[in-house]
This record gives structure tokens, C-alpha cells and sequence, in this order.
């Protein structure tokens, strides 16, 4: 079991996820799992985290990506306090 937040919770989707191959399977089951809403603002987060791992400031972030000064903050409190999840995709992708 996995633990989110302080409730348990089945690792089944996370396992679904690591068996998708590609770029556009990924698309396809995320299309298909969320809301627009919510691909929207997961992409958004992304986006966010990306640019503050690559140094750009606050203001120039919110006026790039149209995200509020609350969504910021709580994805640079993920990649300075979280679970270092951000940075393991980052490093990754370094090395590609």
C-alpha cells in the first residue's frame, strides 16, 4: 500500500502508469483517467516546478505561465520539503 497524505491508498495506479511505453500512451490513459481541468493543471504544476528547478523567479513564472502565486508556492515547497520526487524526473531527464 502507499501512503498519500495520511491515507492509504492502493498502488495499482501507479503500477498502471509505469506499464505505459510511450509518450502518447501516456496521453491516452491521462485523457482518459482526468478531467481537462486537471491534465491542465498537472501540466501547469510541471511547468512551474521546471522553471523554478532552472532558477526563474516568482513574477517572471506567474507572468510565463499564468499560474497564481499560490500554485508557486506550494510546488516550490514541493521541491525544497517534499519527497524528492520532482527532482529524481529532473535528473532523469538530464541525462537523456
Amino acid at each position: 500500500m502507499v501512503k498519500i497524505g495520511k491515507k492509504q491508498k492502493s498502488g495499482e495506479l501507479y503500477k498502471a502508469i509505469l506499464l505505459l511505453k510511450t509518450e502518447e500512451e501516456c496521453y491516452d490513459f491521462f485523457q482518459d483517467l482526468c478531467t481537462v481541468s486537471e491534465l491542465r493543471a498537472m501540466e501547469q504544476r510541471f511547468e512551474v516546478a521546471t522553471l523554478l528547478h532552472g532558477g526563474m523567479i516568482y513574477n517572471d513564472i506567474l507572468e510565463r505561465t499564468g499560474a497564481s502565486s499560490a500554485t508557486i508556492s506550494r510546488v516550490n515547497r514541493s521541491l525544497s520539503l517534499g519527497v524528492g520526487g520532482y527532482d529524481k524526473v529532473f535528473e532523469r531527464m538530464e541525462k537523456k
